[in-house]
Protein backbone atom coordinates (compact mmCIF):
# COMPACT_ATOMS: atom_id res chain seq x y z
CA UNK A 1 0.00 0.00 0.00
CA UNK A 2 3.19 2.29 -0.24
CA UNK A 3 2.46 5.28 -2.34
CA UNK A 4 4.08 5.58 -5.64
CA UNK A 5 5.78 8.11 -7.91
CA UNK A 6 3.17 9.08 -10.39
CA UNK A 7 5.43 11.15 -12.47
CA UNK A 8 5.08 9.67 -15.82
CA UNK A 9 7.86 7.40 -17.58
CA UNK A 10 7.45 9.60 -20.53
CA UNK A 11 6.08 13.30 -22.15
CA UNK A 12 5.22 13.07 -25.50
CA UNK A 13 5.15 17.13 -25.48
CA UNK A 14 8.78 17.52 -23.19
CA UNK A 15 11.06 19.88 -25.67
CA UNK A 16 13.84 17.48 -27.06
CA UNK A 17 16.91 17.87 -25.31
CA UNK A 18 18.75 18.73 -28.04
CA UNK A 19 16.42 22.22 -28.66
CA UNK A 20 17.35 23.20 -25.15
CA UNK A 21 20.99 22.87 -26.09
CA UNK A 22 20.18 25.16 -28.41
CA UNK A 23 18.53 27.88 -26.91
CA UNK A 24 21.16 28.19 -24.19
CA UNK A 25 23.92 28.35 -26.75
CA UNK A 26 22.35 31.13 -28.34
CA UNK A 27 21.70 32.64 -24.89
CA UNK A 28 25.04 32.82 -24.09
CA UNK A 29 25.86 34.47 -27.81
CA UNK A 30 23.46 37.11 -27.04
CA UNK A 31 23.04 37.50 -23.06
CA UNK A 32 19.77 40.71 -23.39
CA UNK A 33 17.94 38.74 -25.44
CA UNK A 34 14.46 37.14 -24.65
CA UNK A 35 12.09 34.50 -25.40
CA UNK A 36 10.91 36.33 -28.28
CA UNK A 37 14.28 36.70 -29.98
CA UNK A 38 15.61 33.52 -29.25
CA UNK A 39 12.40 31.97 -30.93
CA UNK A 40 12.61 33.61 -34.25
CA UNK A 41 16.38 32.59 -34.35
CA UNK A 42 15.11 28.61 -33.97
CA UNK A 43 12.70 28.76 -36.97
CA UNK A 44 15.06 31.43 -39.25
CA UNK A 45 18.65 30.50 -38.41
CA UNK A 46 18.20 26.51 -37.16
CA UNK A 47 15.32 25.84 -39.47
CA UNK A 48 13.20 24.27 -37.02
CA UNK A 49 9.82 24.08 -38.14
CA UNK A 50 7.70 23.70 -34.77
CA UNK A 51 9.59 25.56 -31.80
CA UNK A 52 8.70 25.99 -28.22
CA UNK A 53 6.35 28.76 -27.39
CA UNK A 54 7.84 31.61 -26.16
CA UNK A 55 6.68 30.40 -22.14
CA UNK A 56 8.37 27.69 -22.94
CA UNK A 57 11.68 29.24 -23.76
CA UNK A 58 11.15 31.68 -20.79
CA UNK A 59 11.14 28.36 -18.59
CA UNK A 60 13.64 26.66 -20.19
CA UNK A 61 16.51 29.48 -19.54
CA UNK A 62 14.68 30.22 -15.76
CA UNK A 63 15.21 26.14 -15.03
CA UNK A 64 18.76 26.79 -15.64
CA UNK A 65 19.14 29.75 -14.20
CA UNK A 66 18.70 32.39 -16.70
CA UNK A 67 17.82 35.30 -15.14
CA UNK A 68 15.14 37.07 -16.95
CA UNK A 69 13.65 40.57 -16.96
CA UNK A 70 10.41 41.38 -15.36
CA UNK A 71 7.91 43.80 -17.24
CA UNK A 72 5.25 45.40 -15.75
CA UNK A 73 1.40 43.91 -17.70
CA UNK A 74 0.66 47.54 -18.99
CA UNK A 75 -0.36 48.53 -22.89
CA UNK A 76 1.86 50.61 -23.94
CA UNK A 77 0.02 54.40 -25.07
CA UNK A 78 0.57 55.20 -28.66
CA UNK A 79 -0.43 58.89 -29.31
CA UNK A 80 -0.59 60.08 -32.92
CA UNK A 81 2.71 61.97 -33.85
CA UNK A 82 1.42 65.24 -35.26
CA UNK A 83 3.33 66.64 -38.12
CA UNK A 84 5.91 63.85 -38.53
CA UNK A 85 5.99 61.53 -41.94
CA UNK A 86 4.94 58.01 -41.31
CA UNK A 87 7.53 55.88 -43.78
CA UNK A 88 5.72 53.45 -46.00
CA UNK A 89 8.80 51.86 -47.78
CA UNK A 90 12.83 52.29 -46.87
CA UNK A 91 14.50 55.75 -46.69
CA UNK A 92 10.93 58.12 -46.28
CA UNK A 93 12.61 59.03 -43.02
CA UNK A 94 15.50 59.00 -41.34
CA UNK A 95 16.04 59.18 -37.33
CA UNK A 96 19.60 61.19 -36.46
CA UNK A 97 20.65 61.98 -32.92
CA UNK A 98 24.02 61.85 -30.87
CA UNK A 99 24.11 59.27 -28.57
CA UNK A 100 24.82 60.56 -24.84
CA UNK A 101 28.93 60.98 -25.12
CA UNK A 102 30.95 59.06 -22.49
CA UNK A 103 34.88 58.34 -22.20
CA UNK A 104 36.99 55.48 -22.76
CA UNK A 105 39.17 53.90 -19.85
CA UNK A 106 41.67 56.12 -21.11
CA UNK A 107 39.64 59.01 -20.09
CA UNK A 108 39.00 59.92 -23.88
CA UNK A 109 35.49 61.35 -24.68
CA UNK A 110 33.39 59.52 -27.00
CA UNK A 111 30.13 61.32 -28.58
CA UNK A 112 28.64 58.57 -31.13
CA UNK A 113 26.38 59.54 -33.83
CA UNK A 114 23.76 57.47 -34.79
CA UNK A 115 21.63 57.49 -37.95
CA UNK A 116 18.76 54.78 -38.24
CA UNK A 117 16.00 54.36 -41.05
CA UNK A 118 13.04 54.28 -39.48
CA UNK A 119 11.02 52.11 -42.14
CA UNK A 120 13.22 49.01 -41.51
CA UNK A 121 15.08 50.08 -38.54
CA UNK A 122 18.24 49.52 -40.24
CA UNK A 123 21.10 51.19 -38.56
CA UNK A 124 23.16 52.57 -40.98
CA UNK A 125 25.41 54.76 -39.11
CA UNK A 126 27.29 53.95 -35.39
CA UNK A 127 30.30 56.18 -35.64
CA UNK A 128 31.91 58.27 -32.69
CA UNK A 129 32.99 61.79 -33.61
CA UNK A 130 35.49 64.19 -31.57
CA UNK A 131 32.50 66.29 -31.34
CA UNK A 132 29.08 67.46 -31.72
CA UNK A 133 30.51 69.67 -34.42
CA UNK A 134 29.09 71.13 -37.74
CA UNK A 135 32.27 69.91 -39.27
CA UNK A 136 32.21 66.59 -38.35
CA UNK A 137 28.86 65.34 -38.66
CA UNK A 138 28.72 66.72 -41.82
CA UNK A 139 31.86 65.04 -43.07
CA UNK A 140 30.02 62.00 -41.51
CA UNK A 141 26.69 62.34 -43.74
CA UNK A 142 28.84 62.87 -46.94
CA UNK A 143 30.27 59.01 -46.75
CA UNK A 144 26.89 57.75 -45.70
CA UNK A 145 24.90 59.75 -48.32
CA UNK A 146 27.85 58.23 -51.27
CA UNK A 147 26.85 54.61 -49.80
CA UNK A 148 23.23 54.61 -48.93
CA UNK A 149 22.05 57.61 -51.29
CA UNK A 150 19.43 60.18 -49.90
CA UNK A 151 16.33 59.83 -48.19
CA UNK A 152 13.52 61.89 -48.24
CA UNK A 153 12.98 62.98 -45.00
CA UNK A 154 15.74 63.90 -41.95
CA UNK A 155 14.47 63.74 -38.26
CA UNK A 156 15.81 65.32 -35.66
CA UNK A 157 15.51 66.67 -32.52
CA UNK A 158 16.49 70.58 -31.42
CA UNK A 159 20.58 70.47 -30.04
CA UNK A 160 23.10 71.31 -31.90
CA UNK A 161 24.36 70.69 -34.50
CA UNK A 162 20.96 69.56 -36.16
CA UNK A 163 18.65 72.86 -35.33
CA UNK A 164 19.74 76.54 -33.83
CA UNK A 165 18.03 79.22 -32.27
CA UNK A 166 17.64 81.41 -35.29
CA UNK A 167 14.43 81.59 -37.66
CA UNK A 168 12.69 78.84 -38.24
CA UNK A 169 15.47 76.46 -36.53
CA UNK A 170 17.50 76.21 -39.12
CA UNK A 171 21.18 75.66 -38.68
CA UNK A 172 23.88 75.02 -41.35
CA UNK A 173 23.95 71.34 -41.34
CA UNK A 174 19.90 71.64 -41.79
CA UNK A 175 19.87 73.99 -44.25
CA UNK A 176 22.43 71.75 -46.15
CA UNK A 177 20.13 68.87 -45.80
CA UNK A 178 17.40 71.16 -47.27
CA UNK A 179 19.47 72.23 -50.29
CA UNK A 180 20.02 68.70 -51.54
CA UNK A 181 16.13 68.02 -51.67
CA UNK A 182 15.85 66.59 -48.18
CA UNK A 183 13.03 67.35 -45.78
CA UNK A 184 13.99 68.39 -42.03
CA UNK A 185 11.68 67.25 -39.37
CA UNK A 186 11.88 68.52 -35.79
CA UNK A 187 10.17 67.03 -33.19
CA UNK A 188 8.94 68.84 -30.02
CA UNK A 189 11.40 70.49 -27.90
CA UNK A 190 11.41 67.63 -24.66
CA UNK A 191 9.55 65.37 -26.46
CA UNK A 192 12.24 62.20 -27.01
CA UNK A 193 8.86 60.31 -27.68
CA UNK A 194 8.54 61.57 -30.78
CA UNK A 195 11.72 60.04 -31.99
CA UNK A 196 11.26 56.66 -29.91
CA UNK A 197 11.82 54.16 -31.91
CA UNK A 198 15.81 55.84 -31.90
CA UNK A 199 15.73 56.14 -28.23
CA UNK A 200 14.85 52.79 -28.00
CA UNK A 201 17.94 51.82 -30.08
CA UNK A 202 20.03 53.73 -27.88
CA UNK A 203 18.77 51.94 -24.50
CA UNK A 204 19.71 48.64 -26.80
CA UNK A 205 23.22 50.14 -27.57
CA UNK A 206 23.82 51.54 -24.24
CA UNK A 207 23.12 47.99 -22.68
CA UNK A 208 24.99 45.74 -25.18
CA UNK A 209 28.02 48.23 -26.59
CA UNK A 210 29.25 50.81 -23.87
CA UNK A 211 28.78 48.89 -20.12
CA UNK A 212 31.71 48.84 -19.49
CA UNK A 213 33.50 51.39 -21.86
CA UNK A 214 36.09 49.72 -23.96
CA UNK A 215 39.90 50.96 -23.19
CA UNK A 216 40.44 52.92 -26.16
CA UNK A 217 38.49 54.98 -29.10
CA UNK A 218 39.68 52.83 -31.24
CA UNK A 219 38.50 49.87 -29.52
CA UNK A 220 35.09 50.76 -28.90
CA UNK A 221 34.47 51.85 -32.30
CA UNK A 222 35.14 48.20 -33.25
CA UNK A 223 33.12 46.98 -30.72
CA UNK A 224 30.70 49.37 -31.88
CA UNK A 225 30.90 48.39 -35.76
CA UNK A 226 30.44 44.82 -34.59
CA UNK A 227 27.74 45.21 -32.86
CA UNK A 228 26.07 47.59 -35.72
CA UNK A 229 26.24 44.14 -37.85
CA UNK A 230 24.50 41.94 -35.27
CA UNK A 231 21.74 44.70 -34.88
CA UNK A 232 21.34 44.70 -38.54
CA UNK A 233 22.01 41.15 -39.72
CA UNK A 234 21.18 38.55 -36.87
CA UNK A 235 18.69 40.56 -34.51
CA UNK A 236 15.27 39.95 -34.80
CA UNK A 237 13.33 43.06 -34.43
CA UNK A 238 9.81 42.70 -32.78
CA UNK A 239 8.26 45.99 -34.92
CA UNK A 240 8.84 44.74 -38.12
CA UNK A 241 7.23 41.04 -37.64
CA UNK A 242 10.64 39.91 -35.99
CA UNK A 243 12.49 40.41 -38.97
CA UNK A 244 15.96 41.75 -39.57
CA UNK A 245 16.73 45.31 -40.61
CA UNK A 246 18.94 43.95 -43.55
CA UNK A 247 16.36 42.16 -44.88
CA UNK A 248 14.06 45.12 -45.29
CA UNK A 249 16.52 47.80 -46.12
CA UNK A 250 17.64 48.52 -49.32
CA UNK A 251 19.79 51.68 -51.00
CA UNK A 252 18.04 55.14 -52.21
CA UNK A 253 17.52 55.49 -55.95
CA UNK A 254 18.50 58.72 -55.31
CA UNK A 255 22.24 59.36 -55.64
CA UNK A 256 24.42 62.02 -53.77
CA UNK A 257 26.19 63.72 -56.55
CA UNK A 258 28.39 65.63 -54.71
CA UNK A 259 26.71 69.21 -56.23
CA UNK A 260 23.98 71.54 -55.05
CA UNK A 261 21.71 73.18 -57.53
CA UNK A 262 19.73 76.34 -56.69
CA UNK A 263 16.64 76.20 -55.40
CA UNK A 264 14.11 77.02 -57.71
CA UNK A 265 10.52 78.29 -57.57
CA UNK A 266 7.61 78.80 -58.94
CA UNK A 267 5.45 81.90 -59.99
CA UNK A 268 4.07 83.94 -58.43
CA UNK A 269 7.22 83.44 -56.22
CA UNK A 270 10.09 85.56 -56.38
CA UNK A 271 13.84 83.69 -55.72
CA UNK A 272 16.07 85.70 -54.42
CA UNK A 273 19.57 84.58 -52.95
CA UNK A 274 21.19 85.21 -49.26
CA UNK A 275 24.39 86.67 -48.65
CA UNK A 276 27.65 85.27 -47.49
CA UNK A 277 27.21 87.17 -44.47
CA UNK A 278 23.18 86.08 -44.25
CA UNK A 279 21.31 89.38 -46.07
CA UNK A 280 18.96 89.32 -48.79
CA UNK A 281 18.92 92.79 -50.77
CA UNK A 282 16.08 94.20 -52.37
CA UNK A 283 16.49 97.50 -53.98
CA UNK A 284 18.39 99.99 -51.28
CA UNK A 285 17.29 97.49 -48.37
CA UNK A 286 19.06 94.49 -46.83
CA UNK A 287 17.03 92.48 -44.48
CA UNK A 288 19.33 89.41 -42.14
CA UNK A 289 18.34 86.40 -42.31
CA UNK A 290 20.74 83.99 -40.74
CA UNK A 291 24.48 82.56 -42.00
CA UNK A 292 22.80 79.28 -41.90
CA UNK A 293 21.27 80.55 -45.00
CA UNK A 294 24.28 81.66 -46.36
CA UNK A 295 24.61 81.02 -50.71
CA UNK A 296 20.92 79.55 -50.41
CA UNK A 297 18.00 80.64 -52.39
CA UNK A 298 14.70 82.05 -50.77
CA UNK A 299 10.96 82.54 -52.32
CA UNK A 300 9.46 85.41 -52.12
CA UNK A 301 5.24 85.10 -52.24
CA UNK A 302 3.32 87.96 -51.96
CA UNK A 303 0.19 87.81 -50.44
CA UNK A 304 -1.14 91.06 -49.21
CA UNK A 305 -0.01 94.68 -50.27
CA UNK A 306 3.40 95.19 -49.09
CA UNK A 307 3.46 91.75 -47.32
CA UNK A 308 5.64 88.95 -48.45
CA UNK A 309 5.82 85.48 -47.27
CA UNK A 310 9.20 84.12 -47.34
CA UNK A 311 9.89 80.51 -47.85
CA UNK A 312 12.79 78.04 -47.83
CA UNK A 313 11.84 75.23 -49.91
CA UNK A 314 8.74 74.37 -48.72
CA UNK A 315 9.19 75.84 -45.31
CA UNK A 316 7.54 79.37 -44.17
CA UNK A 317 10.18 81.13 -42.51
CA UNK A 318 8.22 84.28 -41.91
CA UNK A 319 7.09 87.30 -43.29
CA UNK A 320 8.50 90.59 -44.76
CA UNK A 321 6.36 94.06 -44.97
CA UNK A 322 7.31 96.92 -47.25
CA UNK A 323 6.33 99.11 -43.76
CA UNK A 324 9.74 97.38 -42.09
CA UNK A 325 11.91 96.09 -44.93
CA UNK A 326 14.88 95.57 -42.88
CA UNK A 327 13.27 93.11 -40.75
CA UNK A 328 11.87 89.77 -41.09
CA UNK A 329 8.56 88.73 -38.47
CA UNK A 330 9.24 84.79 -38.09
CA UNK A 331 6.17 82.74 -37.96
CA UNK A 332 4.65 82.91 -34.48
CA UNK A 333 3.86 79.63 -34.53
CA UNK A 334 4.39 75.97 -36.63
CA UNK A 335 1.99 75.09 -39.08
CA UNK A 336 1.24 71.09 -38.15
CA UNK A 337 1.93 69.13 -41.14
CA UNK A 338 -1.90 68.15 -42.91
CA UNK A 339 -3.43 71.08 -41.97
CA UNK A 340 -5.69 73.34 -44.30
CA UNK A 341 -3.13 76.18 -44.79
CA UNK A 342 -0.03 73.66 -45.05
CA UNK A 343 -2.37 71.94 -48.01
CA UNK A 344 -3.11 75.19 -49.45
CA UNK A 345 0.90 75.81 -49.81
CA UNK A 346 1.47 72.10 -50.94
CA UNK A 347 -0.44 72.62 -53.71
CA UNK A 348 0.76 75.87 -54.78
CA UNK A 349 4.57 75.84 -53.85
CA UNK A 350 5.99 72.32 -52.49
CA UNK A 351 4.69 70.08 -55.52
CA UNK A 352 6.64 72.90 -57.63
CA UNK A 353 10.44 73.66 -55.56
CA UNK A 354 12.83 72.21 -57.70
CA UNK A 355 15.62 70.60 -55.71
CA UNK A 356 18.85 68.42 -56.51
CA UNK A 357 18.20 66.70 -59.63
CA UNK A 358 17.68 63.20 -59.38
Amino acid sequence: MKELNRRPMSCPHQTPWEIEILILRERRKHKTWGPKKLRAVLISVHKIASPPAVSTIGAILKRNGVPLRKFRNRKALRLPLQGLTSPEEANDVWTVDFKGWFRTLDGERFDPLTVMDLYSRYLLCAKGLAGQTLYSTQYAFRGLFKRYGLPKVIRVDNGVPFASVGIGRISELSAWWTNLGIRVEFIKPASPQENGAHERMHGTMKKECTKPPSTNSGSQQLRMDRWRREYNQDRPHEAIGMQRPAQKYHKSQRRYCGKIMPLRYPRPLESIQVSSSGFIHRGVTSCFIGTAFSGSYLGLKPIDNGIYEVYFAERVLGELHDSTPDRLRPLSRIIPRGSEREQKQDSRVNQSVTHVPG
